[in-house]
Order: structure tokens, then C-alpha cells, then sequence
């Protein structure tokens, strides 16, 4: 593989990019990672570049508005080999063709670990330029798409920080079993003595953008050396030979590093010095779980002038240069560390509701999620019209899946809105509840603002018939009562849901809305809240009968959550009140005069057939020993 390199007239306007073989990019001011947005001069789709194995193909594209030269002359179209380069605007491409060479290295003359406490002590001459430089960190790290985007970025910028600089790399620490780099960190902070802790975080390993970084060999432990990115100011300079020796002291030790290879013998030389050319090499290490194993490693060569003072060898020297190295490592790890808690905490948002996620941010999960008894509003919503769907759209299964995630999503989304958690899914249903984990003294008004907003959105649905949503309604249950809500299940596996009676209570109120034709159920309490605190043309509660569920011993007042007249006027307020007289006129066994009250009610209201039908059945007169309750033959 080859590389090409950019520089701009600032040391910073600098990048170096490897082609894959028979690989073709585009090469312009906005042409993605291949952008050279530092030069006007450059248009925003210059060239197009191939690698060939043998040299870079260069193609200038017609739109493009100034000329590429090559040798000093202008030309639309060349082949460039290996050290050769051309120039657009004033950037500098220089093709280089060197490869990483991992070695062990000669013993340094000097070696010198330097604390971070230490480094704090030590100032800056320049601390302007260095200042200014790291302050553009952010802005590699968030403008990168990918890591070797990154690496690209961060070799650069530190090229630009450290002006003694040779040489910079980006390595890594790895297992021999675990080549790619993608073995998962341990979820625990890296103990410093165990060797290996000090593994790329899977996430920051992708062999596919990394194309295949040089591995050096193994050491006791059975970790390898790696270089992901790396980058040197001569583009026709020897072979990169990092030194696995400075690395692994690194990773051992957890903190900066120099090696000082000047004055050596001959031999020595020959095998290190000369042909790279270094007098010498500090490798920093870059700490936390978003950044494990990796190291910026920095080489370069003492000038002339230091070269012939007394000191020239003197570890203290580069003390600047590593503290810039350091600043940049520290801001590194706190900055990936970040982006990796937001990629946690994004992956844990499909999992854990926002009101819990924003506790658990706050204070101890353990606590938060711990399994306490609290009063909760629940809410089971059910999607009607799947099993006919699923009959219509049985030969393309994959898009009713995705109309029913739609219709889950619709419930989810209310639920949310309104402040709760979603506690469990079951098939086309989803369950979701309110007073928890913190205590909110309106639950029972939240959940009735959820109901009626996923009500109304299957309403317009139903209206539209392209919507994904045609052809679905909603059944909704709510109960209010004491309930565990928290971290539930066994010691395998758990979710954060809701425990207790109430949870069954909504579950069979969901399932009476099918019997009593009604959208929204209310269990007693929950329509007491609703009635002395929420106006009607917010929402409406009408009292629809006392019944005793299928299987249970207690009757139950079943009450329907409706909109406000404004939204649906097809019911009136008036109709609402006939509706609820002629209840109680059928409990007190009055059931001439109820159907007085239902006759005033619109005969399209198919709530009213659960009470006429019930008392036709009884030829319009109460049983024996009426208690006003009506058993019911299922659930």
C-alpha cells in the first residue's frame, strides 16, 4: 500500500492517507476524508486518484478551476511513483511508499519516566502556539467519522504541536489471540498491574478502516505491538521503525516515557539510529476504557545547535514536548470517554426509558433501580386489528412487522411524552406506568394525557387510508394503586418494570374495552382523580357500569376516559351526563327510567348496547336480590 501525503503552507494544514490497491478517490476541498479544505485553490472536486500497485494514477476533473502541476509544469493527467509529488494551489501531494517495521531496539543511553504530577510543574516557552494547537482537539475528535479518520487527524495535529517531531504514530497494545483488535474491555476499570487490562476497546478497532496496521512481536504476556496510524515530515525518509522496547514500558509503567538513543556505539547505531535516523523516542500513554491499549508514540533527532551543547542529551530537553503529549493524551481519553458514555447511553435508550436514564445519571443505579413499593398509574394498551391484518398481509410479513413497530412505537412515544416508563412489550401490546422511580404527584393525569394521545393518533390514522397505521385501533386499560416497580427478574436476566395487582387490573380493564366497546377504561380511582382534578374540555370521565370480572371475587366500577366535546363533538357533554343518570338509574334498579336516559344518547354510541342488551336479556326487569353489579362470562 502507498500514501499520500498533504501539506498545506501551516504545519497544520497536513494529513496522510493510504490507498488500498486499484482503490479510486476523489480528491477536492469538500471530497470527504479525502478533503483539503485549507486551500481556496483547491476546487471542491479536484482530481481523481488510483493507486495501481505500481503507481498513483492522477486525473484531473474538467470542472475543476486551477491547474495541477507536476515537475513544474502544468498537467492534466500523470502517473506519479513513489517520492514524487504534485502540487495544487499551495498544498504539496507527495506519494510515499514506506512501510512499519516493528522493533526491539538497542538499549536507549537514557531512559526517564515522567509522572503527570511532574509534568504539571513544567512550563511552556511557547505556550501560546502549543495552547492553540491543542484547543483543536475537540474538533478532531468530533469531526472524525470513523477512528482511523481520527488517527489521521490526531497524528497531524500533534505534528503541528510538537516542532522537534520526526516522526508520530498512533499505536496499540493487543493480544496475539485477538489480531484485530476487537476483544470487548472488561466492564471494571484496568487494574495497572494486569498486563491485560491494556486492550483496545472493541468499539475503537475496525480492521476494515485500519486497513492492516503493522504488529510487532509477541512479549511474555502474548501481546503485540500495533500501529494504526502514523505519519513523518519527510516524505522520502527511511522506514518507520517504532520501538516495541519504549512501548511496552509504557504500558506497563502507565506513564510517559523517553529513550534518548544518542551516543551509542557504532554497532547500535547501525542497527536503530542511523537508519531511522532518531536520536530519540517518547511514547505517552493514552488512559481510560474508550482509549485502552493506545499509546502516541513521537521520535525525532536532537539539531545541530543542541547537538553541540553539553546538555544535548539531557532527557529534560523534550520535557515540553511531553507534557504537549500528555495534555493531548489526557484530553484525548476524557474526550472518547464521553463520546463512549453517549454511545452507551444512546444504546441504552432502546432499553431504559428517558425519565429513568436521567435518574440513573444522577445517582446511584443500584439505588435508583432497586425494586421498592410505590404508588403507580398503569396503562396496557393493545393493538386491535392485527389478527385481520395479519391475515391480509400474511404473504409479506417483514412490512407488517413493520406497521405493527410503528403502532408500538405510536403507545411508546405518549408514554414517554408524558414522563413514564415503558415497562414491558407483549406482542402488539406495550404496558407502561408512572410514579416511578421518581414520585410524581400527577401520574394518574399523565397516563389519561398518554391514553388520549395514542387514541387520537389512531383516530387521524384511520382517516388517511395510506397511513401506515390504517386499519389498527387502540384498547386502553389504566389502574391506580400500590405497586414494586424497579429491576425484576432473576439473577439471569432482568428488566425494569412494574409488580402487583394493579399491573392484572389494567390488563383486564384493556381487555374490557372489547366487550364494552369502549377505547379508554378507568378503574375507580383512577377516574376519581381525573373527575376533581382535570375540567372537562381537557377530558371527560363517564361512569359505565359496575361489574365483577371474569374469574375474580370483587366487583369493579368501570369508568371511559374520553376527549374533551371540542375534539369529539359526535358525544356532547349532555350526552355524557344522560349516560351516567341512566347508570344509575340501572343500579338502583331503576332500569325503565335508564332506558329513558340511553334512548337520549346517539344510537351510534355502541357503549350504550353493554346496559340495553344486558337488561333486554332481562326482559327489562331486575333480578332478584339486584346489587347493580354485572357478572362477566370472560375476559
Amino acid at each position: 500500500m502507498a500514501d499520500l501525503i498533504a501539506q498545506g503552507i501551516e504545519p497544520q494544514q497536513r494529513w496522510r492517507r493510504t490507498f488500498a490497491e486499484d482503490q479510486q478517490v476523489v480528491l477536492g476541498r469538500t471530497a470527504g476524508v479525502w478533503a483539503v479544505p485549507w486551500d481556496q485553490h483547491v476546487s471542491r472536486r479536484h482530481a481523481l486518484l488510483r493507486w495501481t500497485g505500481q503507481g498513483l494514477e492522477v486525473v484531473r476533473i474538467p470542472e475543476a478551476h486551477n491547474p495541477i502541476y507536476l515537475r513544474g509544469k502544468e498537467t492534466a493527467e500523470f502517473s506519479l511513483q513513489p517520492g514524487e509529488h504534485f502540487i495544487i494551489g499551495q498544498t504539496r501531494f507527495t506519494l510515499a511508499d514506506q512501510r512499519v517495521n516493528i522493533t526491539a531496539a538497542p538499549q536507549p543511553v537514557q531512559q526517564q519516566a515522567f509522572s503527570a504530577q511532574y509534568l504539571k510543574g513544567i512550563p511552556f516557552r511557547n505556550a501560546d502556539h502549543r495552547l492553540e494547537v491543542l484547543s483543536r482537539l475537540p474538533e478532531v475528535i468530533s469531526g472524525s467519522t470513523g477512528d482511523h479518520e481520527l488517527f489521521v487527524r490526531l497524528v497531524s495535529m500533534l505534528m503541528a504541536g510538537v516542532g522537534r517531531a520526526d516522526t508520530v504514530a498512533v499505536v496499540a497494545v493487543v493480544k496475539e489471540d485477538c489480531p484485530s483488535g476487537k476483544e470487548t474491555p472488561d466492564a471494571e476499570t484496568p487494574d495497572a498491574k494486569t498486563p491485560d487490562a491494556e486492550m483496545p476497546d472493541a468499539e475503537t478497532q475496525d480492521t476494515e478502516t485500519l486497513g492492516e496496521p503493522a504488529t510487532g512481536g509477541e512479549d511474555s504476556e502474548g501481546r503485540s505491538v500495533r500501529v494504526l496510524h502514523w505519519d513523518q515530515r519527510l516524505a522520502a525518509a527511511a522506514d518507520f521503525q517504532p520501538s516495541e522496547r519504549l512501548i511496552f514500558e509504557v504500558i506497563r509503567q502507565r506513564q510517559s516515557v523517553l529513550h534518548v538513543w544518542r551516543g551509542q556505539p557504532s554497532a547500535m547505531s547501525s542497527l536503530f539510529t542511523e537508519s531511522e535516523n532518531y536520536d530519540w523516542a517518547f511514547c505517552t500513554p493514552v488512559l481510560g476504557k474508550a482509549c485502552r491499549g493506545w499509546g502516541l508514540y513521537v521520535a525525532g533527532r536532537f539539531d545541530a545547535e543542541l547537538a553541540a551543547a553539553p546538555s544535548s542529551s539531557d532527557p529534560t530537553d523534550l520535557r515540553e514536548d511531553v507534557k504537549f503529549t500528555e495534555l493531548a493524551a489526557a484530553t484525548l481519553g476524557s474526550l472518547r470517554e464521553m463520546r463512549l458514555l453517549e454511545r452507551q447511553h444512546a444504546s441504552l435508550a432502546q432499553f431504559l426509558s428517558p425519565v429513568v436514564l436521567e435518574s440513573i445519571a444522577n445517582e446511584d443505579p443500584e439505588v435508583v433501580l432497586a425494586p421498592r413499593e410505590t404508588e403507580v398509574s398503569v396503562l396496557f394498551c393493545d393493538l386491535r386489528g392485527f389478527s385481520r391484518q395479519s391475515e391480509k398481509h400474511a404473504d409479506d410479513l417483514l412490512a407488517l412487522l413493520n406497521r405493527v413497530s410503528q403502532a408500538l412505537g405510536v403507545m411508546t412515544r405518549h408514554i414517554h411524552t408524558q414522563g413514564g416508563v415503558v415497562g414491558d412489550y407483549q406482542g402488539d401490546a406495550a404496558m407502561g406506568f408512572w410514579g416511578w422511580p421518581l414520585a410524581q404527584q400527577d401520574a394518574v393525569e399523565r397516563s389519561c394525557r398518554a391514553a388520549l394521545g395514542v387514541r387520537s393518533e389512531f383516530a387521524k390514522a384511520a382517516q388517511e387510508s395510506q397511513s401506515t397505521l390504517a386499519g389498527f385501533r387502540a384498547g386502553i386499560g389504566i389502574a391506580t394503586g400500590k405497586a414494586v416497580a424497579g429491576k425484576i427478574g432473576t439473577i439471569d436476566q432482568v428488566k425494569v418494570t412494574v409488580f402487583g395487582p394493579v399491573v392484572n387490573l389494567a390488563s383486564r380493564l384493556e381487555g374490557m374495552t372489547k366487550i364494552l366497546r369502549a377505547p379508554i377504561l378507568l378503574d375507580e380511582p383512577t377516574a376519581a382523580v381525573i373527575r376533581q382534578r382535570v375540567p372537562r374540555d381537557v377530558a371527560r370521565v363517564r361512569r359505565l357500569a359496575v361489574v365483577k370480572p371474569y374469574g375474580l371475587d370483587s366487583p369493579l366500577e368501570v369508568s371511559e376516559l374520553l376527549p374533551p366535546q371540542s375534539e369529539y363533538p359526535q358525544l356532547t357533554d349532555e350526552h355524557v351526563d344522560h349516560y351516567e343518570a341512566a347508570v344509575t338509574a340501572f343500579l338502583d334498579g331503576q332500569w325503565t327510567e335508564a332506558f329513558a336516559h340511553l334512548h337520549r344518547v346517539p344510537p351510534d354510541d355502541r357503549v350504550t348496547d353493554f346496559l340495553t342488551v344486558f337488561m333486554a336479556q332481562h326482559n327489562r326487569t331486575p333480578p332478584p336480590n339486584w346489587d347493580g353489579v354485572i357478572p362477566m362470562s370472560s375476559k
